[in-house]
């Protein structure tokens, strides 16, 4: 009779350990997939382009003006992964973007914070011009101030 009892209060004890260890554990994924998630835009990022040059997704090669990611505003130099087969830019391209959303913070004038669930970039050529002529989805007010 005392094995069965023993057994009940362990069988209870462990449900109860085990339910705070996956808690735990799950608080602890959580966490980290938020911050893998919120990271700079550096080399191999995967990128969705948001505007009708033909390209879809791109992949990040280098963050100019020597920086080591980039950050809302920056402007990258990226090779085109997926492309519509009529559209300007072909897959295997190389181009510049100019980042649009980042799922990184960034810091406002007046204290608030900016932050998007995807990174977007709009293809523009050297000078700096678009090469789409539409651009979807929202764009901070910040890149409508610094021209781009």
């Amino acid at each position: 009779m005392s094995h069965t009892v023993g057994r009940s209060l362990m069988g209870g004890l462990g449900n109860n350990l085990s339910n705070l260890r996956s808690t735990s554990s799950e608080i602890t994924c959580s966490s980290f997939l938020s911050q893998q998630q919120r990271t700079f835009i550096q080399m191999r990022t995967v990128l969705k382009v948001v505007d009708n040059s033909g390209a879809k997704k791109v992949m990040c090669i280098q963050a100019l003006k020597g920086k080591k990611g980039a950050r809302l505003g920056d402007t990258i130099i990226a090779s085109v992964k997926e492309a519509m087969p009529n559209g300007k830019v072909k897959k295997g391209k190389v181009v510049y973007g100019v980042v649009v959303r980042a799922a990184m913070q960034r810091g406002r004038c007046d204290g608030s914070e900016v932050k998007f669930d995807d990174n977007a970039v709009v293809l523009v050529d050297k000078q700096g011009q678009p090469i789409g002529t539409r651009v979807f989805g929202p764009v901070p007010h910040e890149l409508r101030q610094k021209k781009h």
